[in-house]
């Protein structure tokens, strides 16, 4: 499945714990990536920088369901499982 232009759950629900790219510490859970774009997409598609968790990512119809709103519901639901 593709990614849904001006979703971004993937870049906001979940926690990272790698570093990226000036954000040396990973991001919290339910904070924004600094490099999400106004669109909702990732600023570092295709870069080498472009961390290996956000690099292994698929969206999937399991993870991001029918719409924006189910993509964040279940991705805040299963850092929850995970924190």
């Amino acid at each position: 499945m593709d990614c849904r232009i001006g979703c971004g759950a993937c870049c906001v629900a979940p926690s990272i714990s790698s570093p990226l790219p000036g954000m040396p510490d990973g991001k919290p859970a339910g904070v924004p990536c600094i490099h999400l774009t106004a669109d909702g997409c990732c600023g570092l598609f295709g870069r080498p920088e472009r961390p290996a968790v956000c690099e292994a990512f698929q969206a999937t119809p399991a993870l991001c369901g029918s719409s924006s709103d189910d993509a964040f519901a279940r991705l805040a639901a299963l850092e929850a499982e995970t924190a």
